[in-house]
């Protein structure tokens, strides 16, 4: 729920719905085509030590020994693509088609996309973790109060609260991870 990815979210939903115009929409397929091209080109294009290290160095990041893959560069975070497409020509050539009123906006699209892609794909896992942790029912499978390996907390809360799934029993104050792990042990899985 970031507000530089707006855009991304809530225009498809505007355009299905009937808020968002076609001249909009097109321009927004625009700009992730543009966004979603020069990251593809980043993972695939190698650069050379010698072609890179200057700028490397003038932005305090370790110089390389070999060559390596543009978007290892662009992780870096002492690295901002801007300034990276302006050092390399051949991404700069890459760039040139991109409509000048919006280049900006790509090239930032782009970078934030590389480097929080890491941090994005961790929170998929977790919610898809929790999305199926609410398939687990639990509801007047155990009694809490005999399972000395939750927390005292725990127990107590459990006990009242007798939740349907693993899910909501994750959701209770003074119900931790490690508690959760034991009901999941407990049921086999």
């Amino acid at each position: 729920m970031r507000q530089d990815n707006a855009d991304e979210r809530l225009t498809p939903k505007g355009y299905e719905i009937g808020l968002v115009t076609e001249e909009r929409y097109r321009y927004f397929n625009e700009k992730m085509n543009y966004r979603n091209s020069l990251v593809d080109f980043l993972k695939g294009y190698s650069i050379k030590a010698d072609e890179v290290n200057q700028y490397l160095s003038g932005v305090g990041s370790a110089t390389l020994n070999q060559g390596v893959k543009v978007i290892d560069i662009v992780l870096r975070p002492q690295v901002r693509l801007m300034d990276l497409i302006e050092a390399i020509p051949a991404i700069r050539r890459f760039c040139e088609d991109f409509p000048s009123d919006r280049y900006e906006e790509i090239v930032e699209a782009a970078e934030i996309m590389i480097k929080y892609e890491g941090y994005i794909n961790r929170e998929k896992i977790i919610a898809d973790k929790l999305k199926r942790l609410e398939n687990i029912k639990i509801k007047d499978r155990f009694d809490y109060s005999e399972i000395r390996s939750l927390s005292t907390e725990a127990r107590q809360k459990l006990a009242k609260v007798n939740p349907d799934t693993i899910g909501q029993a994750s959701r209770i104050s003074g119900v931790s991870p490690s508690d959760i792990n034991i009901l999941l042990v407990l049921l086999g899985r």
